[in-house]
């Protein structure tokens, strides 16, 4: 689990989304509201399924100027406990078809458990 996470509010505009993700060298955010609690996520499939999709309507250019996080985000954060072990997390990516599961403790973000610390759990033999 990662617990150094890169977090972006859900009212930043793409463009500021795209750096940080960029910057971060992540995949994917978790997306928080104003107070801090995880809303959503935000993945860089996000961004290219939303580029794509505005290509298609010639407004692509709007994509980083007017576009804000929330539009774009995936809901809702796809979560997991703190006490379930790297099983469980293999089990709950596949069955919901994603690459990142955040790690909550009530409204607390913890950390983040990605599809690299499955696989880095089954190469040193700890599953």
């Amino acid at each position: 689990m990662k617990t150094d996470l890169a977090v972006i509010n859900e009212d930043v505009p793409i463009r500021s989304a795209v750096i940080l993700i960029a910057d971060a060298h992540v995949l994917g955010v978790p997306v928080v509201d104003r107070r801090g609690r995880l809303v959503g996520a935000l993945s860089a499939s996000d961004i290219v399924q939303a580029a794509a999709e505005r290509a298609e309507a010639g407004e692509a250019a709007e994509l980083l100027s007017d576009t804000r996080v929330s539009d774009i985000m995936s809901t809702p954060a796809r979560t997991i406990a703190p006490d379930a072990d790297v099983r469980d997390a293999a089990r709950e990516m596949r069955h919901r078809d994603v690459h990142r599961l955040f790690v909550v403790h009530g409204d607390d973000l913890l950390g983040v458990i990605s599809t690299s610390d499955i696989v880095r759990a089954v190469a040193d033999g700890t599953v």
